[in-house]
């Protein structure tokens, strides 16, 4: 996919997980999602935070005071703070924000490790990295070897295990503080199972079809740093599109450079 039709490819996607979402099976595994990060949302604040999705917000419950979100064109731009590039060339300084949230991305972008690299640029050395994903050893996993399921979203793209994802963490010096799986459920089945749902979660069974990584930098100076790039390609820095940086963000960055 080339520079130029990546933000069209995206923007087709968005308007079609947009109708998944919107469906009962995305709002079953939205419900879910919200249920397993309500308790550990509660723990993450800061001034700034920064979600790339497919869908609409995940996280506004947590006490992050402002959020910033993205879009890969204008025609889909919530508001005009809302930032207008290619993923994987966000246009924020190194450090800008506290939390950063990948909801079911990487599955779908054309460059999933430079998007991962982007998203470590851009968090604070405090922050925290949360990475939602579809998990391939689940019951949708198994169904999608049928290559019809492969065709439509949420089956789509290629669906990576959280080894797979600790692995490429290891390259930006990132470590995993906590996996939670979550939408538990028998072959056939989509709707309501709560005593899965709940046995599931309480032991953390690693068959769920969607999975939570929380992760942190392994240090302040890797966080401060230029990364290592992943696969030897550099990224980060280019404008895209859009969007100038709130006046809460620019102030944000002179308080920490002062």
């Amino acid at each position: 996919m080339s520079n130029a039709s990546e933000p069209m490819e995206l923007a087709r996607l968005i308007r079609h997980a947009r109708r998944y979402w919107s469906s009962d099976s995305g709002q079953a595994v939205r419900r879910c999602e919200r249920a397993c990060l309500g308790p550990l949302a509660e723990r993450w604040c800061g001034q700034h935070g920064l979600e790339l999705s497919l869908a609409e917000p995940l996280v506004d419950m947590t006490a992050v005071r402002h959020w910033i979100r993205w879009s890969p064109t204008r025609e889909l731009a919530e508001s005009s703070s809302t930032l207008i590039c290619l993923p994987e060339r966000l246009p924020l300084p190194d450090g800008a924000v506290d939390l950063v949230v990948l909801n079911h991305l990487l599955e779908v972008v054309a460059h999933p490790h430079q998007l991962l690299q982007e998203a470590v640029r851009v968090l604070a050395p405090q922050g925290r990295l949360v990475l939602l994903g579809w998990s391939p050893l689940s019951v949708s996993g198994l169904m999608r070897l049928s290559p019809r399921q492969r065709r439509h979203l949420p089956g789509q793209g290629h669906w990576r295990t959280p080894g797979t994802l600790r692995d490429w963490l290891e390259f930006v010096d990132v470590e995993i503080d906590r996996l939670d799986y979550c939408r538990f459920r028998l072959p056939g089945l989509s709707g309501r199972n709560t005593m899965l749902e709940t046995l599931g979660r309480r032991y953390n069974l690693p068959m769920g079809d969607c999975y939570i990584i929380q992760a942190r930098c392994r240090s302040q100076l890797a966080c401060t740093q230029g990364r290592r790039p992943l696969f030897g390609l550099q990224v980060g820095g280019a404008h895209l599109g859009t969007t100038c940086l709130e006046p809460s963000v620019r102030q944000h960055q002179k308080q920490k450079k002062g």
